[in-house]
């Protein structure tokens, strides 16, 4: 299995760079081939501009048709090409970082809107009456895995669905769903690590027991069974879940996710 780890962390030790640390050590003894991205060790450039698309910048900038165009020239910057290969090289691309308001740092964030380009990520595939592009489950990237390792500072109480920052299911739907699964990845239920800012030296080895449990399932675990689009869930082009598939006492972001 080849892996790809993208690690998102300023810190190199802090929790999350003792998982990445971990994570490559176990996967290495057994037998995988790994990669890691480090963002903040390659001070990576986290804002989209016109630097890259080069001659294929427009006046004014129009990121989508502009990194499409730069893509279809193998013109984008190296440092994206370079992720971009490293996604297509990778079974299995693990994402460390904290949540931090809720969401991804901005740094990984950035990667993510500077990687996944247009006709790389997104704006593939055959559009017509019966098929909306690949995505949702199709797309450059099917094939490959995904899981998410993400430590949070609150408790766990407080992440439920009657705690005060709302299910963490429902917080990670936007990455784990509208990020990962849009252009193909299948993705894995995440490993999350809750009260992190409390977390000691003593308890540390519970954790990191749990961690190398985890990596040793990345082939086995059963992705989480989000909808694909143009499988027959969807009406097209509504893209309106079709009546009777609603499952009882699921709503919002649930109803996307098969029984």
């Amino acid at each position: 299995m080849k892996t790809l780890i993208v690690h998102a962390h300023p810190e190199p030790r802090s929790l999350n760079g003792s998982l990445t640390d971990l994570a490559v050590s176990t996967l290495t003894d057994a037998g995988h081939e790994v990669r890691v991205s480090d963002l903040y060790a390659m001070n990576w450039k986290a804002a989209v501009d016109a630097a890259d698309y080069g001659p294929h910048a427009s006046t004014p900038l129009r990121p989508v048709r502009d990194s499409g165009r730069a893509l279809d020239a193998g013109a984008l910057t190296p440092d994206v090409r370079a992720e971009q290969e490293k996604l297509l090289w990778a079974d299995t691309v693990i994402f460390q970082f904290p949540l931090w308001w809720y969401a991804m740092p901005a740094i990984l964030k950035g990667w993510v809107d500077r990687v996944f380009t247009y006709h790389f990520a997104y704006g593939v595939g055959e559009h017509t009456d019966t098929r909306y592009g690949e995505r949702y489950g199709e797309g450059t990237l099917a094939g490959r895995r995904a899981l998410l390792s993400v430590t949070v500072g609150g408790p766990e109480p407080h992440y439920t669905a009657r705690g005060i920052n709302g299910p963490i299911d429902d917080l990670l739907f936007p990455i784990q769903h509208g990020i990962l699964f849009y252009p193909g990845l299948e993705v894995l239920p995440p490993f999350v690590l809750f009260g992190t800012d409390r977390i000691t030296e003593r308890e540390y080895p519970e954790v990191a027991k749990a961690w190398e449990a985890r990596l040793r399932t990345l082939e086995t675990t059963e992705p989480i069974a989000f909808r694909r689009q143009n499988f027959g869930d969807y009406a097209i082009p509504s893209l309106h879940l079709r009546e009777g598939l609603e499952r009882a006492g699921r709503s919002g972001f649930g109803l996307h996710v098969r029984d």
